[in-house]
């Protein structure tokens, strides 16, 4: 199963591929298609315990990820999660089609999260002042939130007339009949266009005017001024030091008449590009050292201060170190390399064109020597796993793991569809490999001393000790052999003995 989020060397190493738990099982049942069945871990309660049915269609056994807890459905039109004390927690139709979940007294719904509703379910308490008790979006049409205080209510209809609050990153848009009309409001400044973006007036905590791409000016006392000509080619920005830098520091000024000239300065800074963006140069002093030069830019870059070095020769190589993560190209974008810290992580990563190969190596920070989880995919053939300790998996196919590392839903809902083969290691030495989704099964547990191979419900072979077993249809015909005896013939036993022939 595909997972994320792994305990290793004593901390936590993310990588996204998990093997099931191993410990003591008991023997598979395998009637494939309709059904084969892994009981999985005694020392988990059951918790790994596997089902599924009808090829890779139905399903039931762990969720994966950091979360944990369960899984079930019938791939890829229904899954549903339950967390580990076996509460519901989502539910997904055609994942990413319909989803549904409910968290903290909350539920959510969406339809591809163009249509969503949120509510609290009944019985909940009520919420914060400033959070929704309810809302309904149609988006870009419709836009409905209801709260504790109903000052803040709204309902809105895009474009004709409407109010909302709290969104698109601002504290209140308004429109009539957009973009006839439309006025925003954030920290204090309201801002109205009559028509949208043509021209509009600021008043409030900020004042100014524009017609725009013409000209237009804004000024915040105390904070900024902004002038623009024939936007974006011309524009003068002047910003005041905040209430957190020293008493006397300078304001930062940005001018530019593009494409010829640009120019920033601050406090401790100065960027000037000639003929933008492809000339020019960055000088820095604080609050860390920074110098660069540019040429033909983005194409060749040099650069050398206190948190970073750029070397760039574009698109034949380049390397750069910014905050501790390094990266290199080489004839870009066909091979890129990257080397970072993250959370007491070290983590190396490998690409050729972005997902043609992909490779990470993730061991714990300062321990070059020490043991490495890593991930691999060769796409779309190929995914392996292996977390260091002796657990290893891989799959055959798996064309949607590289674009999507770490999304639970679509490992359980779609990523097992293409799973023609595949196989896992544990650290004790086991091993277990299926073809077309469980129709062959081969598995070796050498702590138990036990060998099983399936073959649908066709014909099985079982070893444990000196315990064997050959069945047809799961046991309607077969031949055992205990330690102390030759082979018995048997006929509809579809369970095997103890295998010690009690």
């Amino acid at each position: 199963m595909l997972a994320a989020g792994i305990p290793f060397a004593g901390t936590e190493v993310r990588a996204q591929i998990a093997i099931p738990a191993t410990g003591t099982t008991t023997r598979e049942v395998n009637a494939w298609p309709l059904s084969v069945s892994r009981p999985g871990n005694a020392a988990a309660a059951q918790a790994d315990a596997r089902r599924g049915g009808l090829g890779p269609f139905v399903f039931s056994g762990p969720a994966g990820g950091e979360a944990g807890g369960t899984a079930r459905g019938i791939r890829p039109f229904w899954v549903e999660f339950r967390d580990p004390a076996g509460g519901f927690r989502s539910a997904h139709i055609l994942y990413p089609l319909f989803n549904y979940a409910e968290d903290g007294g909350n539920y959510r719904w969406s339809l591809l999260e163009l249509v969503r509703r949120e509510g609290r379910l009944a019985g909940a308490g009520a919420p914060e002042v400033f959070d929704a008790r309810h809302r309904f979006e149609v988006t870009p049409f419709w836009f409905e939130r209801e709260f504790e205080d109903p000052a803040l209510n709204y309902r809105a209809l895009f474009p004709v007339f409407g109010t909302v609050r709290q969104k698109f990153g601002l504290e209140r848009a308004s429109w009539v009949f957009f973009p006839f009309f439309a006025e925003v409001e954030q920290r204090g400044a309201v801002t109205t266009y009559a028509p949208w973006p043509l021209v509009r007036t600021t008043s409030g905590a900020a004042r100014g005017w524009g017609v725009w791409p013409l000209y237009s000016t804004v000024e915040r006392p105390g904070e900024m001024s902004a002038t623009h000509v024939l936007w974006p080619l011309g524009h003068d920005v002047v910003r005041q030091p905040g209430p957190d830098d020293p008493p006397g520091t300078a304001p930062r000024h940005d001018t530019a008449f593009l494409p010829f000239y640009s120019r920033s300065i601050g406090p401790g800074y100065v960027n000037e590009t000639f003929f933008w963006p492809f000339f020019g140069y960055t000088e820095r002093t604080a609050p860390v050292r920074y110098s660069e030069q540019r040429y033909l830019w983005p194409l060749l870059v040099q650069g050398r201060g206190d948190e970073a070095q750029v070397n760039r020769w574009a698109p034949v190589y380049s390397h750069s170190v910014i905050k501790g993560q390094a990266k290199w190209w080489y004839l870009w974008p066909l091979v890129r390399h990257m080397e970072w810290e993250e959370e007491g992580v070290d983590r190396a990563r490998s690409q050729l064109l972005y997902f043609l190969y992909w490779h990470e190596s993730q061991r714990a920070a300062g321990r070059a020597d020490g043991p490495a989880a890593t991930l691999t995919h060769v796409w779309p053939l190929l995914s392996h796993w292996e977390d260091g300790r002796g657990r290893r998996q891989w799959q055959l196919l798996s064309p949607l793991e590289v674009f999507l590392p770490g999304n639970v839903k679509v490992r359980q809902a779609w990523s097992p569809l293409f799973a023609l083969a595949r196989h896992e290691d544990n650290a004790a030495g086991g091993a277990r490999t299926s073809l077309l989704w469980d129709a062959v099964t081969w598995e070796h547990l050498p702590a138990e001393n036990r060998t099983e191979f399936h073959l649908g419900p066709l014909f099985s072979s079982v070893r444990a000790g000196d315990f064997r077993r050959l069945a047809f249809g799961n046991g309607l015909l077969g031949l055992e052999r205990y330690a102390r005896g030759g082979w018995k013939f048997f006929a509809l036993r579809f369970s095997s003995p103890p295998s010690d022939g009690r």
